[in-house]
């Protein structure tokens, strides 16, 4: 069974810092790309950052230069550093793993962990 566990969402001032994780379990996750998504109240999931398998990354403009993403192969483990917060990155952060292959895809995700930027 597939399992994608955030953790480490919160409430946090502007200007501050948050570090997510997200465990994941059932997958060769090695092989996947793991990607960080949010979901603003009213608005549509949008991509955050991903990093791929060989640990290449893309964050979407708006987070590029405030948030890392990294990995930890050994640990089964995807991280979201987020600096220098600010309101508009209040959402909740999903983390999703994908794996697309010539002849099959699989894409997961993890229930959510909710990110609250405020004074």
């Amino acid at each position: 069974q597939v399992q994608l566990v955030e953790s480490g969402g919160g409430l946090v001032q502007p200007g501050g810092s948050l570090r997510l994780s997200c465990a994941a379990s059932g997958i060769s996750f090695n092989f996947y790309t793991m990607g960080w998504y949010r979901q603003a109240p009213g608005k549509q999931r949008e991509l955050v950052a991903t990093i791929s398998s060989a640990g290449g990354t893309n964050y979407a403009n708006s987070v590029k230069g405030r948030f890392t993403i990294s990995r930890n192969n050994a640990e089964r483990t995807v991280y979201l550093q987020m600096d220098s917060l600010k309101p508009e990155d209040t959402a909740v952060y999903f983390c999703n793993a994908d794996f697309s292959g010539v002849v099959r895809s699989y894409s997961y995700w993890g229930q959510g962990t909710l990110v609250t930027v405020s004074s």
